[in-house]
């Protein structure tokens, strides 16, 4: 039996999630739980989406939705494949502008024929984090 995507990203009922420009298309491919989605970003969230299409925009949603992301929470954040949708975001170009917003990525899977996904997390205390494409700040 396959998994679903939202099985694959981690994604656990109940938890308190918010979307940011989540396309109904992708949101039906993730086949999500049942969450407890707040329109509002309103304190602190255990799973947060934001389906971003340029670097600019990237820049400056990212650290808004950080600040409202639990400590063992996680931000997804999805772009076009393929330069899809006139976006100029790439997933070198996403992981360094996660880093440089201080959080670390972990998975990165497909979440349909548009969109790819990357799971942002808060960096563990203690741990060294090497990525070629993106530098913690103050590391």
């Amino acid at each position: 039996m396959s998994r679903s995507v939202a099985q694959k990203m981690g994604i656990k009922e109940g938890c308190r999630a918010h979307f940011v420009s989540a396309p109904a298309a992708a949101l039906e491919a993730i086949e999500l739980p049942a969450l407890e989605v707040r329109e509002d970003l309103d304190g602190d969230f255990d799973y947060v989406h934001f389906f971003c299409i340029t670097e600019a925009e990237m820049n400056t949603i990212f650290p808004t939705l950080k600040a409202h992301l639990k400590a063992s929470g996680m931000l997804w954040l999805s772009w076009p494949k393929g330069r899809k949708l006139g976006s100029d975001l790439s997933l070198p170009k996403v992981i360094e502008i996660g880093y440089s917003h201080g959080l670390v990525e972990s998975t990165c899977l497909r979440i349909d024929d548009t969109w790819a996904g990357l799971k942002f997390t808060h960096p563990k205390k203690g741990k060294v984090y090497n990525n070629s494409y993106g530098t913690l700040p103050d590391a």
